[in-house]
């Protein structure tokens, strides 16, 4: 038997899943997922001997597992920090010292699966919690026995709200007061108070009794109901957050497991991706992705770079052209020279820079946590105050008056207002933004989308549709529907985008395509073949120089189309040049109008493309933008977005590709198509379901809306909290004679939660 060197399972060679030969020893695995997980990085998984790796031959049926894995190496994936606080990085998951939240991995390690073990713990707690605390609710109106109050909140307030008591625990330890300090002073409070009422209830005065009975009212309902509320969040934050980590993820499991070495006697090997090296010979075959950056020694294909570039159009690659790691290859074969391997390689950049930019976002509950550690300290200072004021000044019973005055203060001064302000408006505006096809990843979005002065697009899949078509098509001494026919029926041989975009022109039009014979493909010129009698030639201008060039009157139509952003393919026909093609990847019908709305909302619109600069040239013009970058590679597009950021603009990058997916991290605000790619879906923090830009301008306008409902939120929970913290003090007793009962301490609690909530629903009917 074996241990699957991933996982620590036992394996039977004989029933193994898979087999790795590594470094001359053969590892066996008990499911695909350990193969690939071991054949992206084998060094994660064994060590030197000194750390108790046992190296056999071959041969061996037996492979140990490190056993001293403390004495490891650390790997990027090892490595957890806060997404509010990204100063604080620690080795394993947990939980934030300064805010509690949970801790994500910096960079995930390829193959590895993403740990849920608190998002399964914090999901058991909500559910069981809800639960027991649904009948809490209805004893609100129909009331239970306290003692079944007891039975049912207990296990909710000490088992489901255990993670919030440690994370209490916790900013009292740090001295750093979060809105984890407010969750367990609340409910602690609220739940204690309830207990002493229960078992004791002669330490309360007589006017606290309900009813002119001998029970003093209970708060168990409310302590269940704010730790079932807040599991929920947690759980939701939770999922958020393992999404941003499954972006990168994404992006890391776009590279190839293997390649194919050629060695120096010709001979060749397939290995791990792991074991390339600079100047190694690879041989990649058709359709199979490219290992690493290199350069082309050998062939000629045609790459499918879309990945990368957001380009739907194949490069063709020859002899001293570069090819990137991760693209797809067409269907030639190519031999290339290793450039860049492992963290060196454009995608492994790309990763790197994602997960960098998500990690320095500007976290959205900053002012939240800033007010609430001014709010915790202010009212244990009153309740404090109020206790020892009514222990030494009140009447008799004081130490009964000053108990009950100091409750009243901490329960109408319990945070669940002031905890739902700012989410329940989030969580209404995100149902209103999903019925109008725009979707937010988080809050922060929601709050930074308003700021916004400066959108940066991209063109293919944004702009315009990311799929060429035919647009226009130009004869010379020929009926222009034969002319057409002869040319798709030659390009339906070709797998060639550009001409599939010919094939769907004419079918558009309804031609009936004829059968091809003879035909033949010349790479990266033309397609010819025999179709009814004629010979048909497709393909560049420089393809149909043997015909004599192409004729001044189609010559110059090309030319024109070139500054127009068109592509321009060429026809002859029984030895003449007499047809031109214009395929180019058109507007979305929605561009123009999305582009003058963003404008006369105040917004400025840069375009950043990786096109060629006569293509962006002509679509800004064509869009009425004025700024335009073109021939921009990946990372310069992160460049260009953080010189707007450091020019003072607030930025927003809309884009579709792989390629897009730094940029959209770095923005201030990312915007994805959704019908773009995953990763770039992952990444942005707003995803437009349509890929409609004129959702941009209904998000911005619902994100106003949302902050500004936000902001009256906070204004309903703080008034509450001004005029009844001081009623609740006693403040009132000198002059009136009045005191606030818990009772209606906690009436007053609910209340000011039902304005915060209904304030929030007005969300539903803003206009965007």
């Amino acid at each position: 038997m074996a241990l699957d060197p991933v996982c620590g399972m036992t394996v039977d060679p004989a029933k193994a899943a898979g087999e790795f030969d590594y470094k001359g020893t053969r590892y066996y695995f008990c499911s695909k997922h350990c193969v690939h997980a071991f054949g992206t990085d084998p060094e994660r998984y064994l060590s030197k001997k000194a750390d108790g790796v046992h190296a056999r031959p071959r041969h061996a049926q037996h492979v140990t597992m490190p056993v001293n894995i403390a004495r490891k190496p650390k790997t990027p994936g090892s490595q957890y920090t806060c997404p509010m606080h990204p100063e604080i990085v620690q080795t394993g998951p947990g939980s934030c010292p300064k805010c509690g939240m949970a801790l994500v991995p910096m960079v995930p390690v390829a193959g590895a699966e993403e740990d849920k073990t608190e998002l399964r713990d914090m999901t058991r707690r909500f559910w069981v919690s809800a639960l027991l605390s649904a009948p809490l609710l209805a004893s609100m109106y129909f009331r239970f026995p306290q003692y079944l109050e007891l039975l049912l909140a207990t296990p909710v307030v000490w088992w489901g709200g255990w993670p919030f008591f440690r994370k209490f625990w916790r900013s009292l330890e740090n001295r750093s007061p979060n809105m984890y300090t407010l969750i367990g002073l609340g409910v602690a409070l609220a739940y204690v108070y309830s207990v002493v009422a229960l078992f004791a209830p002669g330490l309360f005065p007589h006017e606290f009794r309900m009813h002119g009975g001998e029970a003093v009212g209970a708060y168990f309902e409310a302590a269940a109901v704010i730790v079932t509320l807040v599991l929920l969040g947690e759980v939701m934050q939770l999922r958020a957050l393992g999404e941003t980590s499954r972006a990168i993820r994404q992006l890391v499991a776009l590279a190839p497991h293997n390649a194919l070495r050629v060695g120096t006697d010709g001979r060749e090997t397939e290995i791990p991706l792991a074991e390339v090296r600079v100047g190694d010979r690879l041989r990649v075959r058709p359709g199979e992705k490219i290992p690493v950056d290199a350069a082309v020694l050998e062939g000629a294909s045609q790459v499918d770079e879309s990945m990368l570039t957001g380009e739907p159009t194949p490069v063709e690659k020859k002899p001293g052209d570069r090819v990137t790691g991760a693209t797809l290859n067409g269907k030639g074969t190519l031999v290339i020279r290793a450039e860049r391997v492992g963290s060196d390689t454009l995608l492994a950049r790309i990763v790197h820079m994602v997960a960098q930019a998500q990690r320095t976002r500007a976290p959205v509950q900053r002012l939240a946590d800033l007010v609430a550690a001014y709010f915790v300290q202010a009212v244990i200072a009153i309740a404090a105050a109020s206790a020892f004021a009514w222990w030494f000044l009140g009447p008799e019973p004081r130490l009964a008056y000053a108990l009950v005055n100091a409750v009243s203060v901490l329960i109408i001064a319990c945070p669940c207002a002031l905890g739902l302000a700012t989410p329940i408006s989030i969580t209404v505006a995100m149902g209103q933004g999903a019925l109008n096809g725009i979707l937010f990843r988080n809050a922060e979005a929601v709050e930074k989308l308003r700021e916004v002065d400066t959108l940066v697009v991209d063109k293919t899949g944004t702009l315009t549709v990311g799929r060429p078509e035919l647009v226009g098509f130009v004869v010379q001494g020929i009926d222009e529907r034969e002319a057409l026919q002869l040319v798709a029926s030659v390009e339906r041989a070709s797998e060639h985008p550009l001409a599939q975009a010919i094939v769907r022109g004419a079918e558009s039009r309804k031609l009936a395509l004829q059968p091809v014979a003879h035909f033949r493909s010349i790479t990266g010129q033309a397609a010819e073949g025999l179709v009814a009698g004629h010979k048909v030639t497709v393909g560049s201008a420089l393809a149909m120089q043997v015909f004599g060039g192409v004729p001044s009157p189609l010559a110059e139509a090309a030319d024109a189309l070139r500054v127009q952003g068109k592509g321009a393919v060429f026809g002859a026909i029984d030895g003449r040049v007499a047809a031109l093609a214009a395929v180019a990847d058109p507007l979305k019908e929605t561009t123009p109008d999305a582009v003058r709305r963003l404008k006369d909302q105040g917004i400025r619109v840069v375009m950043v493309s990786g096109d060629a600069r006569k293509t962006a040239e002509a679509v800004a013009r064509q869009l009425g933008i004025d700024e335009v970058f073109a021939e921009v590679l990946p990372e310069q597009k992160l460049e260009r977005i953080k010189a707007l950021q450091a020019s003072g603009r607030f930025v927003a990058m809309a884009g579709d590709g792989i390629n897009d997916a730094p940029a959209l991290a770095q923005a201030n605000v990312g915007i994805a198509m959704g019908t773009g790619t995953d990763v770039a879906i992952e990444t942005a923090a707003v995803t437009l379901v349509k890929g409609d830009l004129r959702a941009i301008v209904k998000a911005m306008r619902l994100s106003h809306a949302t902050m500004r409902n936000v902001k009256q939120n906070l204004f309903f929970a703080f008034v509450y909290n001004a005029v009844g913290v001081p009623v609740a003090a006693g403040a009132l007793y000198p002059a009136f004679g009045l005191l606030l009962s818990p009772i209606f301490a906690g009436a007053a609690m609910a209340l000011s939660s039902v304005s915060v909530v209904s304030n929030a629903l007005r969300l539903r009917k803003a206009r965007l």
